[in-house]
């Protein structure tokens, strides 16, 4: 029974659209660990009594797990994922949506941590919606256009699979390098003591911007023979910096909440 029980898990987990993981695990995760290299010794010390024996890679898929709960508390979280905006606008102009957006999440959960006064398992619970947002926040189709719901709509083939565009930047490049989230995280985490000071003074509203301003970039392909060759080509150094970004960022704010 127990054998049957898993390969219908494995079945049942391929089966699920890979667009419904943010960065995908190995993205998420090479945020979390870039995040704990760039911590003060206060907040990782407070972090590891928070989350015992788990790392911040571990817990960074946290959000993406818990969808598969039908508890109300674990649903009201769907909209933290993503914030729409279209073109030519910014997020304060933007219509809201009314359950909630990526930026209301983190700006919640932020403030409950700071303020304190919770249980063991609630300042758990909100340190890993912090994670798991700052990393969807920097893959670039999770600030993404209404009309297409983030590339979500935009079907493409990827090296003769169904894909769409939202998923290719998920995980289907990242996947493509055959990388552990240790491995990239080596590859790209390399921001000198400058870079990462001006990374951690920019705002969510300068977050916002520096993915709109992929846009352009994005959505600029025309499938064809190898295309995603290319595609990847093209788009590889940016993917990289945005983990980056994602995991020097996150570190900031743990050391802001806890340091």
């Amino acid at each position: 029974m127990k054998n049957l029980l898993f390969v219908v898990t494995v079945l049942i987990s391929l089966a699920l659209p890979k667009d419904i993981f943010g960065w995908g695990m190995t993205g998420h995760r090479v945020i979390g660990e870039i995040a704990s290299k760039h911590l003060n010794k206060k907040t990782e010390n407070h972090i590891k009594r928070v989350l015992g024996c788990n790392t911040l890679a571990q817990v960074s898929d946290y959000m993406d797990d818990i969808k598969s709960d039908r508890q109300e508390r674990y649903d009201t979280l769907n909209a933290y994922h993503y914030v729409s905006i279209p073109d030519g606008m910014n997020y304060a102009d933007a219509n809201k949506n009314p359950k909630g957006d990526a930026i209301v999440g983190l700006r919640t959960a932020i403030n409950l941590l700071k303020t304190g006064n919770l249980s063991p398992e609630d300042e758990a619970f909100y340190l890993k919606i912090v994670i798991h947002i700052v990393g969807d926040l920097h893959q670039p189709l999770h600030i993404g256009r209404v009309d297409d719901k983030g590339g979500n709509t935009i079907s493409v083939s990827w090296f003769g699979r169904k894909s769409n565009l939202h998923r290719v930047w998920d995980s289907d490049i990242i996947d493509g390098k055959l990388l552990s989230y240790t491995e990239l995280t080596a590859l790209i985490d390399h921001a000198t003591p400058k870079e990462v000071k001006e990374l951690q003074a920019a705002t969510t509203d300068d977050w916002i911007q520096e993915a709109m301003d992929l846009r352009s970039t994005i959505y600029d392909f025309e499938e064809g023979r190898s295309w995603e060759y290319k595609y990847m080509y093209v788009n590889w150094e940016i993917l990289q910096n945005q983990l980056m970004k994602g995991g020097v960022r996150l570190a900031g704010i743990l050391n802001d909440i806890y340091g």
